[in-house]
Parts: structure tokens; sequence; C-alpha cells
């Protein structure tokens, strides 16, 4: 049977460290404030007036995660890549890193998926492996989302939680009758909320997509209805572990490591305690990196097993919510 199996990993941020304390600079704010309410401390942002966009970010990871792979680029069947914030609005930041790693012919398919992007990348790779339709695969999720905040008092809200980073995987199919790599994966996705978390441009439903009237209404910002979010992630999470579980046949004892979305450590500890999962199987990065979106998750893999704190037949739950709403999970079981 094929398998789909995370080979390596990858990761890269700016080199611009962004603290609480240079924040409080700019908005009504504090690092007690932003600790208390989201658990980050610090973030990484590009630099002003840097040309440097999603797909440059995605393609310093990527570089890392194919030198571990053994692979050049020429050896991809296939460039998945997650991002809500694109270089532009068309074409997709697949292509550019398709030409930037220089593999004139490997198709790049970009998903907009947003904070679940990466489990949506994980469960189309897998899809293309089961189905023989290709090998070896290059997954990325990464954001430059720092040009897209409000740096104000009045949207502190989101401006103190995003961040930039990329994270970056390389997916081989493996000929196998151990129940390895991939095990099983649960997508949701409920509209009814899609304005709790948005962005209104560069796209617009109705009307000249630049107006005054836009720009007057900060639809170029993204909002966030913090709460309503949170409620949501507290409850929708454990209940699609629950049904990850029983789709699996495991028990949560059987997971050694959780890796869920970084977008606020409070949701995080929330879902930990109702699921009275030990501190040590759950990892959190968010207090170093901020919200990177669909970045987090590759990120966090990337420092696990980075730190060796993974070892041969470990089994991890992938697990996030996010704008759409969209929600999921992944249980991946290491080779």
């Amino acid at each position: 049977m094929k398998r789909s199996i995370i080979k390596s990993t990858g990761r890269y941020v700016p080199d611009r460290h962004v603290t609480n304390e240079e924040l409080a600079g700019l908005m009504d704010t504090s690092d007690e404030w932003i600790v208390q309410r989201t658990g980050i401390e610090a973030r990484y942002w590009v630099r002003e007036g840097e040309d440097v966009g999603t797909s440059d970010l995605a393609y310093e990871a990527s570089l890392i995660a194919l030198e571990r792979a053994d692979w050049n680029p020429e050896d991809l069947d296939l460039i998945v890549f997650a991002t809500m914030t694109p270089d532009v609005n068309v074409p997709g930041s697949g292509a550019f890193l398709q030409n930037r790693l220089g593999d004139k012919k490997v198709p790049a398919l970009d998903i907009r998926q947003q904070c679940t992007g990466f489990l949506h990348g994980l469960e189309i790779c897998d899809a293309y492996i089961r189905s023989e339709k290709a090998k070896k695969i290059l997954l990325v999720g990464a954001e430059v989302q720092s040009r897209y905040l409000e740096l104000t008092t009045e949207n502190r809200d989101t401006a103190v939680i995003f961040a930039d980073g990329a994270g970056a995987v390389c997916i081989e199919a493996v000929e196998t009758s151990e129940e390895v790599g991939i095990i099983t994966s649960i997508l949701h996705a409920d509209g009814k909320y899609s304005g709790a978390l948005r962005v209104g441009l560069p796209a617009r439903k109705s009307g000249h997509a630049i107006s005054q009237t836009v720009i007057k209404n900060k639809e170029h910002f993204p909002f966030m209805d913090g709460k309503t979010v949170f409620k949501l992630a507290v409850t929708r999470l454990p209940k699609v572990t629950e049904d990850l579980l029983t789709k699996a046949n495991m028990k949560v004892e059987d997971l050694d490591m959780i890796i869920p979305h970084q977008a606020n450590l409070r949701i995080n500890e929330a879902f930990r305690d109702r699921m009275n999962i030990p501190e040590e199987k759950m990892y959190n990065n968010i207090q170093r990196y901020g919200n990177t979106t669909a970045a987090t998750i590759p990120i966090a893999l990337d420092e696990l097993m980075e730190r060796k704190m993974l070892k041969p037949k470990d089994t991890i739950m992938f697990i996030g919510l996010g704008a759409g709403l969209t929600w999921g999970g992944v249980i991946y079981k290491l080779i």
C-alpha cells in the first residue's frame, strides 16, 4: 500500500524580531496585556521597504527541506502552497516558488484555507500519493501578514497576533504494509461564521474593489471577532479530536504529540484542559513566533524534529481552526 511519509522539514522566518515592548511604542498596549490575552511574547516580521514576499520565505524553507531530503527541485512531481497572503492576487505564489526553485515543469497548486491550509495540504498530498499521481511532493505553508496589519490601538487585537514565516515538508510515497505516515484526516467548514475573521481586499463581492468608501471602512485590514473564534475553537476542536481518534481506532493516550495551529495560546490551553492532555504532549511555540497562519504547524513540526523531541513510530495529531470557518485534523505516524 502506498503511504504518505514526511521525509524532511524546514522553516524560515525574517530577521526582524518584534517584541511586545516594540508594539507598545506604536499603540496603547503592553507586554502584560498581550501575553495575558494571547501568550505571544515576540514575533518575526519582514522589514519595511524590503522586496520580500510570501514566496521568498517559502523558498528559503523549501531549500532547507529539499536539502534534508536529498532531493533536487526537478525530482518533484507537485508543489502545494498554502497561504492567505500571496505575493500578488493573481497568479498564485506556487508559480513564483516553482520559478525560484528552477523547475520549469512541475505543477504548482495554491490552496486558500488560511489557518487550516497545511491540514488541507496534507490531505491533498495524501490523495495524490495514494492515487499514484505523485511520488514526491513539496508542501509549504507561508505568510507575510505584517504588511496587512493596522498598527493602531483600535486594531490591536489583530495587530499583536499575526506574524510572518514559512514551513515546508517533503512528502514521499512509500510502499509498505505498516500503519505509518498519514493515517487519517477529518476536515470541516461552516460558512455561517465567514464574517468572524476576514479581509475585504483585494477581492470584493459587490462594487468596485478599491474606492474611497472601502478605504474609509478599512476593509483592506483584517477583522477578527476574537470572542466568537475563541468560543468556536474550544468547542469544535475537542469534538473533531474525538472523531479523529474514533476514525483511527485510537485513544488520546495513544498520541505521543499534538501540534495545534498556533492561533492563541489560551485557545490551546483550554483545548488541552478539556481533553485532559498532559502538558508535555502538546507543543506550543506561539510565544516566540506569533500566529503565522498556514505556517504555524510546519514550523512547529520542524522545531520538534530539529530538537529530536520525536522518535520513530511516534503518533502525532495536527489540529486547527480558523477563518472560513474551517477546522479539522490529521493523524500521522512517524516511520
